[in-house]
């Protein structure tokens, strides 16, 4: 049982702002998606790194459990407590100071609380670019990001969030805060402690703000939209792009024609191609050249591309609001797929030479398993990151026992797709993190050595195990 003592004695140290009401509380119980709910003895909005320190001692002592939220954008479950209403969330949007900008180091040092959109603008307003993107950008918070090594858009070109953060401040789980907010690019002084936390989804400590990289900003964009007769096609095509042009690429898309049907169907669509065909890809090039010069190097790819009969047809945004519009279809592709009733979804990595066989064993697979089941894969697949999201069959009720019936087998389907992902070398987790949703398969797919190194690690860090319990390991 949660000590009420406890309770109290962190409600006067945050005061009447720092603690949700139950009447709000909702927001913070169920993630967007609705595939978790929760219940929480305590919702506390901390105003800074003291009183997190305050509030994780107290959590320590009294054997309560933390749960690190941000955003709650999450898509594995990782920010939504049990069932049993014994844990606190620790929700960090209040901490949403940007504290420095320095330009001459290029670094940012933001709270863990910062929005990643508004981050994104104050290194705009600085001249620099922030180049972490991803759908829930106006919403997702750095510390609940960097906490799951988010991926998104820009991977290919710039990294993971853990390739674009210098430095950390955290809160160990008994109070204790590490400052380890270097904006340094070299200190080989021993374990870079920053790594063990980001990734480990607020189970080892939590994030309270960090140093980000800045890089500069683009002065030129040039985006394309290509049709493309197979998978093959898309892995060439993307090597001929990386010949092309270099490391001028910063993203590369891949979209089914599904998708664009469920597009077509459900929402006001026009395609820019006249033609149709099995793929798409969106690239993008962006540079600091003047601004028009990187079409006159996508240009040159499509053709190279339509001359080696990877590329069936192809388009060039020729402005601003073109751009916005064939990027729009490829942030689409999550939200369509509702309209169709159930999807059990997928977020894998393989080896990018990998991806055509990867697709057609794991379609030829779950299609076995489920007669009409309706595979969308899209993504990023530059950096071999695919969402394999599995649509119900074409007839079920998208409303009631059939979504529910087919929802029911996601466990099942699940265990088809991450087979084939791991007899690939691939991964069952790219960008999403493991959360509640894949701490069960983590165990199967890892080897006895890797748990148990990840469990020592967890023991290490917190040997009460109050932080973000049930998640990961």
């Amino acid at each position: 049982m949660t000590s009420n003592k406890a309770l109290d004695d962190i409600r006067r140290i945050l005061g009447p702002k720092g603690v949700v009401a139950s009447e709000d509380a909702s927001a913070y119980l169920t993630e967007w998606r609705d595939k978790f709910k929760g219940r929480a003895a305590l919702i506390a909005k901390p105003a800074n790194t003291d009183e997190v320190s305050q509030i994780l001692k107290i959590a320590s002592e009294a054997g309560i459990g933390i749960v690190p939220q941000g955003g709650n954008t999450g898509l594995v479950g990782g920010q939504i407590p049990s069932l049993d209403g014994t844990e606190i969330i620790l929700n960090l949007s209040r901490m949403n100071e940007i504290r420095k900008i320095d330009t001459l180091n290029d670094t940012m040092l933001v709270e863990a609380g910062c929005i990643l959109s508004n981050v994104q603008q104050a290194a705009e307003n600085a001249g620099r670019l922030f180049p972490l993107s991803l759908a829930s950008e106006g919403s997702a918070e750095i510390g609940g990001l960097v906490s799951t090594n988010a991926g998104g858009i820009n991977v290919l070109r710039y990294g993971n969030a853990r390739a674009q953060v210098l430095g950390l401040e955290v809160v160990l789980p008994n109070g204790e805060i590490w400052n380890g907010l270097k904006g340094l690019r070299k200190d080989n002084t021993g374990y870079d402690l920053k790594q063990v936390f980001m990734g480990a989804e607020g189970t080892l400590g939590v994030i309270t703000a960090a140093v980000l990289k800045l890089f500069a900003a683009p002065t030129d964009r040039a985006t394309g939209f290509a049709a493309l007769p197979d998978l093959d096609a898309v892995i060439a095509l993307l090597g001929l792009t990386r010949e092309m042009t270099g490391e001028l690429v910063s993203a590369f898309e891949l979209i089914p024609a599904i998708g664009l049907e469920f597009l077509a169907k459900h929402k006001e669509f026009k395609s820019p191609l006249k033609s149709t065909a099995p793929w798409y890809v969106l690239i993008e090039l962006t540079s600091i050249d003047a601004p028009g010069t990187l079409k006159n190097a996508l240009e040159p790819l499509l053709e190279a591309g339509l001359e080696k009969g990877l590329v069936l047809d192809g388009a060039i945004a020729a402005n601003v609001s073109q751009t916005e519009d064939f990027w729009r279809l490829r942030e689409t592709m999550s939200e369509i797929q509702k309209f169709e009733g159930g999807s059990i979804k997928h977020d894998i990595a393989v080896q990018i030479s990998d991806i055509p066989a990867f697709v057609e064993r794991a379609i030829a697979a779950v299609t076995d398993a489920c007669p009409g089941i309706r595979p969308v894969v899209f993504g990023h697949v530059g950096d071999g990151n695919l969402h394999f999201n599995l649509t119900q069959p074409e007839g079920d009720a998208p409303k009631g026992t059939d979504k529910d019936n087919y929802l029911a087998g996601w466990e099942a389907v699940s265990r088809i797709v991450h087979d084939i992902v791991d007899d690939m070398g691939g991964s069952i987790s790219a960008e999403h993190g493991i959360g509640q949703l894949k701490r069960d398969a983590l165990a199967h797919y890892k080897s006895d050595v890797e748990m148990d190194l990840m469990r020592r690690l967890k023991k290490a860090f917190d040997p009460n195990g109050i932080m973000n319990p049930g998640k990961v390991v």
